[in-house]
């Protein structure tokens, strides 16, 4: 098989309609624009969402209120038998658990949870931990540091 003997499947492909080109195509004169009109006109039509100079709904409809989108703070949270993915006696941070796959480049704050089990001694520095996993993670024979 050449690169040149490649066509595709029969049927996949169609030709497109010639527009424009004689009464006898079926699409030609108005070329399936209709008579007249802003939309028969070459460039012609309107913008999205205008309404033929109405005042558009967008604009029309009362904003109110305040959305704390923009400002909201956004924690990932690792389950503690993730953490079993590292070495024995391995520091674990933000940087370390985001280059092990474990929280996407988007947060900026992580919390470790206590479901699951640890099975190797690490340390942690980490804002969050809650209280189970901190327990966990010491009986593990780690430790927490808080940012």
């Amino acid at each position: 098989m050449k690169l040149h003997t490649l066509k595709p499947a029969p049927g996949s492909t169609k030709e497109p309609k010639r527009k424009g080109r004689g009464t006898a195509t079926g699409q030609g004169k108005t070329a399936g624009r209709g008579q007249d009109g802003q939309k028969s006109r070459s460039g012609g039509g309107v913008r999205i969402g205008f309404e033929g100079g109405q005042m558009p709904l967008t604009r029309r409809v009362p904003k109110r209120g305040f959305s704390n989108a923009k400002f909201k703070n956004e924690i990932a949270i690792v389950n503690i038998d993730k953490l079993n993915k590292f070495r024995k006696g391995s520091v674990i941070t933000l940087d370390s658990l985001k280059k092990e796959g474990l929280v996407k480049n988007k947060y900026s704050q992580v919390k470790i949870l206590g479901n699951g089990e640890l099975k190797k001694e690490l340390t942690v520095k980490i804002a969050n931990v809650s209280r189970s996993a901190r327990e966990k993670i010491e009986a593990a024979g780690g430790k927490v540091e808080e940012l």
